[in-house]
């Protein structure tokens, strides 16, 4: 596809993008867009991104309709996106090619070195923190990442060097288009079982993926996970362990825990100590995240002076253990978090539960809950149940659907009373139907040096928002 023109003319290649708002479509979208081919795109409804995407140049229509797609070369959908979406029927009925997101991330990897990073959880940020070391080492990769990063200008950015670096979605098994040359597996746990339909397939899916790494490139994967080790047996190509367990190759010692993050040691089973990081994001699962970006680098040749500057500049991702406000007359702060997982909602509550324990504040830990999707919720129910013990209070708002068809008996008030009847169930749990009447509650309820944390993948970001508003923020 790459440089390539539609039907003998002299127009670039024209790329219609269906959900083009979307974390990972707009990404890919604007990529693209910079290296000079025609885009479009369409969604649903307005937002930031949509916006964002035409004051850049790209022509975006908010509606799925069939007209959209008729000057398109290529059209390119999302996992999100049904079959029977018109724009996907008539694209169709054209002989117009329809390709997922994922084999066009797959043709802007091609003629590069590309970085693949993948896991159930931590992808993000993991992808953040190598393209923040390469940026500083000077080597000017190309970026794609599933979060909004301050420092990067967005999810996307056109680099001019050998490197790609890209967040590996397994949600729809697509990620298993990127020709990748070194990646990670930052965990393999059971989600997205709409699609796999059981964590064998699951395992075979992520086990697909470290095979597609050639024999002269690497993967790191994380000896601490469960879901890792028990695939391990599998891995033919080459790899190396991280983590915190004395068996991994690559380890953090000497851990430390500050205010601002977390300093630890790196210290390689053939090598010894490399030296010290200084990491600007909290918990273990961040120290994790950083291990695999060091791994990669050290294997691409980036001095480990590079990697520590790297990390100690990095500065997190949209979404992920967001400080979206702080009083500090109060010791009051609001924290935003994209966890939807019971993993990742258990290791973020550590995470919060250790900053609380800094303050000089006795504070609580509220923690604001929205349920994603109603299929998740179904086949997760026993895990959510049991991941939310840390808090201190427990707000549970309404499932937000994600495009998916309500199911019978699953909705807020089934995972509250789940919730309910856990071992390990928070001191105090409300179900709050509507954001709104969540904030208003929580605002109530807020006492100086409180923590309040909100999760989830949907609409529950506007949250801290409307806490702030109630507070006269």
């Amino acid at each position: 596809m790459t440089g390539s023109k539609p039907r003998g003319g002299d127009k670039p290649l024209h790329l219609h993008f269906i959900a083009i708002g979307g974390i990972g479509m707009s990404g890919v979208a604007e990529v693209f867009f910079n290296q000079g081919y025609s885009v479009s795109g369409s969604d649903i409804s307005e937002s930031e991104t949509t916006k964002h995407l035409r004051e850049i140049g790209i022509d975006v229509a908010i509606g799925h309709r069939a007209e959209n797609v008729r000057e398109a070369s290529v059209v390119v959908y999302s996992s999100a996106v049904r079959k029977d979406n018109p724009e996907m029927v008539e694209a169709r009925r054209l002989g117009i090619p329809v390709i997922p997101r994922a084999e066009a991330l797959g043709e802007l990897m091609r003629g590069k070195i590309g970085i693949a990073l993948a896991g159930t959880h931590g992808k993000t940020t993991t992808t953040t923190l190598v393209a923040t070391i390469l940026a500083e080492a000077g080597l000017d990769p190309t970026i794609l990442v599933g979060g909004k990063v301050d420092a990067f200008g967005g999810n996307a950015r056109l680099g001019q060097g050998e490197y790609v670096v890209a967040e590996a979605d397994e949600s729809d098994g697509s990620f298993l288009f990127l020709p990748a040359v070194y990646g990670a597996i930052t965990n393999i746990d059971a989600d997205h079982l709409d699609h796999y339909g059981d964590l064998a397939k699951i395992d075979d899916a992520f086990c697909a993926f470290a095979a597609r790494i050639p024999f002269f490139g690497k993967v790191y994967v994380c000896g601490d996970d469960a879901g890792v080790r028990r695939n391990l047996p599998r891995f033919s190509k080459p790899y190396a362990t991280y983590g915190l367990d004395e068996t991994n190759h690559l380890r953090a010692t000497n851990l430390e825990s500050t205010e601002r993050g977390t300093s630890f040691d790196v210290e390689d089973a053939e090598a010894g100590k490399l030296g010290r990081i200084d990491l600007g994001t909290h918990g273990l699962h961040n120290v994790r995240n950083a291990l695999a970006a060091v791994g990669l680098s050290v294997t691409l040749g980036v001095p480990f002076e590079k990697i520590r500057s790297g990390l100690a500049k990095f500065r997190g991702v949209r979404r992920r253990f967001d400080l979206r406000y702080e009083d500090a007359k109060r010791g009051v702060r609001i924290l935003d978090d994209y966890g939807h997982h019971p993993t990742e909602i258990a290791a973020t509550v550590e995470a919060a539960r250790s900053l609380l324990g800094r303050s000089a504040r006795k504070g609580r830990l509220l923690l604001a809950f929205q349920p994603h999707r109603y299929t998740r919720t179904q086949h997760s129910a026993a895990e959510f149940a049991e991941c939310f013990g840390g808090s201190d209070r427990l707000y549970l708002t309404e499932i937000y659907a994600a495009g998916e068809d309500p199911i019978p008996g699953i909705d807020g008030k089934f995972l509250a009373d789940r919730v309910s009847k856990a071992k390990s169930r928070p001191p105090e749990l409300l179900f709050e139907k509507s954001l709104e009447d969540c904030a208003t509650r929580i605002v109530s309820d807020l006492r100086d040096g409180d923590l309040v944390l909100c999760m989830g993948a949907g609409s529950v970001t506007k949250l801290p928002d409307l806490i702030v508003s109630r507070l006269g923020g």
